[in-house]
């Protein structure tokens, strides 16, 4: 318990500090009665989660915390991504005697039960019209992807090669998870963001999330101490859920976020959405400051992947933006200053350290792993190409780690792999539709309105650098969530460049003067 409240006290102190110099940002963009009260459920449910001995507590304090500030919320989409990783995404298995369990139970799905679906409910009876009214393209395929999901059974990769069976209660179990996870999130999150102002709030409080992990993420490298490892430890009883990651002789950094993986994607995105935010933030020192602090998150993360993705959508929004030639050569100029200073600095050797194509040496076993992973799975997957393999767990035994499991790490190939180029289809097709509406969108706002067509592309560019992200990660975690609430924004924001403008009315006296003329 005292390592609880060191922990505990730790976290506080970076996250008081991150509040108060973001209140003053998040008022442009929030009320602040909502902003205090997301504050504040953020701070209670950390003081909860660090002294409670198990998740059942830190559970039954924060359904009731939720579902009333979900309520109370003007956009509960914001509310929903500033509390998503008040806690690590800890899964801890709901049991029903007469069966083994019903199903995993984590902050996820909790705010799920307790902000989404309450406010999914109300969404259907709201009589606002400028809310998308009916099923459109993107919902089709998601709830296609989700029924070939529901479908086809992929037995899990159990210890000793144990076989699980489907049954009828496994298809309804799988089926309403679907609409936990990922349905209801996108269509809240597509429809709840009805104007300009809610997409621009929700990235806020993202952004705002992503803050408090980067600083508490710098902290974790600089001091070597992952200050949630105990809390997942206690929680789970599981002594290897505290398992220290390194590159090399670093700490990968993870804060609330899970893996360092996650925690990297989940800044990259926020530095995507900090690009749209930063315009209207008129402090120089604060603008620049943000960026610093994200990147340096990023860098204590030591993710490969999200580093390039970061760099991708940073210049994914400077192409398709005005004045692109010109954004494009200053950064140009910019990026070869930086790297000549971090080359004689001696963070300038991590950095190179991983990077096989600058002669990095750490590590470099991953990628040998993802190339053999590719392979193995391209063999199989012409051998089932249009449902995939179910068992193609028990034919990959030559891929199994030393931590006793076969790590995904590419998400098309794992899509393809157990659901075929069917399952792959319907998946690439959901995004590729939200990606190409929302660039047509902004692409068409650019000259009538630059700010809402900026907003469009960092939506836009933070979707491409995702595509390219989960070409070397698996869709969990904060990857599944962001994903889905980036498609979300996607619908939302193409929506909003299709319905009408209310036109001012014209007052009686002036309709009058125009029928006599």
């Amino acid at each position: 318990m005292i390592q609880s409240v060191k922990e505990l006290i730790v976290v506080l102190a970076i996250a008081m500090a991150i509040f108060r110099f973001a209140k003053p940002i998040a008022l442009r963009f929030s009320a602040e009665s909502d902003f205090l009260r997301r504050r504040n459920v953020w701070f209670a449910l950390t003081i909860i989660a660090f002294l409670s001995p198990n998740f059942w507590l830190f559970a039954l304090v924060a359904a009731p915390l939720y579902t009333w500030a979900g309520r109370k919320d003007t956009n509960p989409v914001a509310l929903y991504l500033l509390v998503l990783h008040v806690v690590p995404p800890i899964a801890i298995p709901i049991p029903v005697p007469g069966i083994n369990e019903l199903f995993d139970l984590s902050n996820y799905r909790l705010l799920s039960f307790c902000v989404l679906i309450p406010a999914a409910w109300r969404l259907r009876r709201s009589k606002d019209v400028q809310r998308i009214p009916r099923l459109q393209a993107m919902d089709y395929l998601l709830l296609a992807y989700g029924c070939v999901q529901m479908i086809i059974f992929v037995p899990p990769d159990l210890p000793g090669h144990l076989l699980i069976h489907d049954s009828p209660t496994n298809v309804l179990r799988r089926g309403v998870l679907f609409f936990v996870d990922t349905y209801f999130l996108y269509f809240v999150v597509s429809r709840q963001c009805s104007n300009r102002h809610a997409i621009v709030e929700a990235q806020a409080a993202l952004c705002i999330s992503c803050a408090v992990m980067a600083a508490v993420a710098v902290f974790e490298n600089t001091r070597n101490w992952l200050v949630y490892v105990d809390m997942v430890i206690r929680w789970t009883h599981d002594p290897k859920q505290g398992f220290y990651l390194f590159r090399g002789s670093w700490l990968r950094a993870e804060a609330s976020a899970g893996p360092p993986l996650v925690l990297a994607y989940l800044l990259a995105i926020g530095f995507g959405f900090w690009l749209n935010l930063k315009s209207q933030v008129e402090s120089k020192r604060t603008r620049i400051g943000v960026l610093i602090l994200l990147s340096l998150g990023l860098l204590a993360a030591y993710s490969r992947g999200p580093w390039f993705g970061t760099l991708v959508i940073y210049l994914i929004f400077l192409a398709i933006g005005p004045r692109a030639f010109s954004r494009m050569a200053k950064a140009a100029a910019l990026a070869a200053i930086l790297i000549g200073v971090i080359s004689v600095l001696p963070v300038g050797e991590r950095i190179i350290s991983v990077l096989p194509f600058a002669g990095g040496y750490v590590d470099n076993a991953n990628i040998t792993y993802r190339h053999h992973l590719a392979q193995r799975s391209w063999e199989l997957i012409k051998e089932h190409p249009f449902f995939g393999d179910q068992m193609a767990y028990f034919k990959m035994e030559d891929l199994r780690q030393g931590m006793g499991i076969i790590d995904f790490v590419n998400t098309y190939a794992e899509v393809t792999l157990f659901y075929g180029l069917v399952g792959l289809s319907l998946f690439a097709g959901f995004i590729f539709t939200g990606l190409s509406k929302a660039y047509r969108s902004a692409k068409q706002m650019a000259t009538s309105d630059p700010d809402f067509a900026q907003l469009g592309f960092s939506l836009v560019a933070c979707i491409v650098g995702t595509l390219l992200m989960l070409v070397s990660a698996s869709l969990i975690d904060g990857y599944q969530v962001i994903s889905y609430v980036l498609m979300g924004l996607a619908a939302a924001y193409a929506n909003l460049s299709r319905t009408p403008r209310p036109r001012t009315p014209v007052p009686h006296s002036a309709a009058m003067l125009r029928k006599a003329l």
